[in-house]
């Protein structure tokens, strides 16, 4: 596409040079106009100034003195007098009735009223024989061809003696009159569109500075350094781009941390059990005895499944990172979708003996905007961490309970509860509670937490009243925009 520079200069310059033309044009137009007009009305002054001058009852002497003066006159150029060099080129006759010539100045053809008269004549219809030209039509201006040149003619007709005044000049004078007039009037122009669109170019560069130093200065930059960029005063224009350009430099960069971050909790996490596997296999391989073989496989199966577990939780956890997630919001109703989940949990219960119940008031309103995949995996995060830390034969309890503007949920157990002390830290990442019960990776409950707040509610930890904890999720029946923790939407 070329330089912005290059296509603003060639844009603005077409502009220009396209309005100059047409002003030029009309300019040139208008003058020709005008100056024809001037020579127009010269060529009827001539006439009125000549037809004051010869009386008809002028002698022949007179006659032949004026014509003398006149033709003395016509001679001013060659003899080098003050004068003009076109005034050579105007012709005057002046002739009787019969169209004899009275008087004629030097640079008249001699049959300058004769082809008049016969062009005249040559445009009258074919049906009128012998073609006679009315002497009203003689009178006025004419366009005259007589040899290689036309003529402007203007025909003035003496009612005292009916004698004729022919004033006539050469259209070439006047065409060399008009063009030099064009020629000067566009000389400003064909010299000053250079010079300005160099001037242009200067100005459109130091205008586009701003962003040729911005470009330098991201191309300056280390792959590695991700910081917002800090530019000192920017056009209107500029701004929006850097704005962007930073929040972009900083997704980026919450992107890498949240990559970071899970490599660092995958390898810290999975390295144990990767090593319990591996002693479990020897064991397997080593063992003699059938029963402890079966025995080391049977542990190795739990390790496994504790180690799929922790792959499944990690994974859930990153893609629920800010700015990772992209909720399909739609409106549920929280009542039979909990019992449609609880009815896929509850074989987990009976294993274990467990009694698990779901308490809610069947002619609520339960509806909410929230994201179906996001809030199965809270409820089943919620209730597996119920059952997995609720001794054999236990009880767990779900319910839901209805409010005007949101909905709150209570998972409960029979368990041995949690301290006060650690109730605060149990959304840490990989924290585990000191019960023995569970074998989980402690990514649970924050997995929990960060689908409540990407749904704008809140998550609290109390007592039961079964004995154990109470996990209690407020949920606005609306969800708001999240916003993360960078300040970013």
């Amino acid at each position: 596409m070329g330089s912005i520079r290059t296509r603003t200069l060639v844009l603005v310059l077409g502009l220009l040079a396209t309005s100059m033309a047409a002003i030029s044009w009309k300019s040139y137009s208008d003058a020709q106009h005008e100056i024809e007009e001037l020579f127009d009305a010269q060529l009827a002054q001539t006439a009125r100034l000549l037809e004051g001058m010869v009386d008809r009852d002028m002698t022949p002497s007179a006659r032949e003195s004026l014509q003398h003066t006149l033709n003395q006159a016509s001679s001013a150029r060659e003899a080098k007098r003050p004068g003009h060099p076109y005034e050579s080129k105007l012709a005057f006759q002046v002739l009787d009735d019969r169209a004899g010539i009275v008087l004629q100045s030097a640079s008249a053809p001699a049959d300058l009223f004769a082809r008049l008269v016969s062009t005249l004549a040559a445009e009258l219809p074919p049906q009128v024989a012998p073609p006679k030209v009315a002497p009203s039509r003689l009178v006025g201006y004419h366009n005259v061809p007589i040899d290689a040149h036309r003529w402007r003619v203007f025909v003035l007709q003496d009612v005292r003696d009916a004698s004729w005044i022919v004033v006539g000049e050469r259209e070439d004078v006047r065409g060399e009159l008009v063009g030099k007039i064009a020629l000067r009037s566009l000389l400003p122009d064909v010299i000053g569109l250079p010079l300005l669109a160099v001037l242009m170019w200067v100005a459109i560069g130091w205008s586009l500075r701003p962003l040729k130093q911005m470009a330098a200065l991201i191309k300056a930059r280390n792959p590695d350094h991700l910081a917002p960029l800090v530019i000192g005063r920017l056009p209107q224009e500029l701004e929006p781009m850097v704005a962007a350009l930073n929040r972009l430099l900083q997704q980026l960069n919450s992107l890498l941390e949240r990559e970071k971050r899970f490599l660092a909790d995958a390898a810290h996490e999975l390295r144990t059990p990767l090593a319990v596997l591996r002693i479990h296999a020897q064991n397997a391989l080593d063992a003699p005895d059938p029963a402890d073989r079966a025995k080391s496989l049977r542990q190795l199966v739990r390790g496994v499944d504790r180690s799929t577990r922790l792959v499944a939780q990690l994974l859930t956890l990153a893609r629920l990172e800010p700015d990772a997630v992209e909720l399909g919001v739609e409106t549920l109703d929280l009542h039979v979708f909990i019992r449609n989940e609880l009815a896929e949990i509850i074989p987990l219960a009976l294993e274990r003996g467990q009694e698990l119940t779901f308490v809610a008031d069947e002619t609520g309103d339960y509806r909410i905007q929230a994201d179906r995949t996001s809030f199965a995996v809270l409820l089943q995060n919620l209730v597996g961490n119920a059952i997995q830390y609720t001794p054999e034969h236990g009880h767990l309890r779900v319910t839901l309970q209805a409010a005007p503007q949101s909905l709150t949920l209570h998972v409960q157990d029979s368990g041995p509860g949690v301290p006060d002390a650690m109730k605060a830290r149990l959304f840490e990442r990989f924290l585990r509670g000191d019960t023995g019960a569970g074998t989980g990776a402690g990514l649970g409950l924050s997995i929990v937490q960060r689908v409540v707040e990407l749904h704008g509610g809140t998550i609290t930890l109390g007592d039961a009243e079964l004995g154990g904890l109470d996990v209690q999720v407020d949920l606005p029946r609306h969800r708001h925009r999240h916003r993360d923790r960078s300040g970013l939407e």
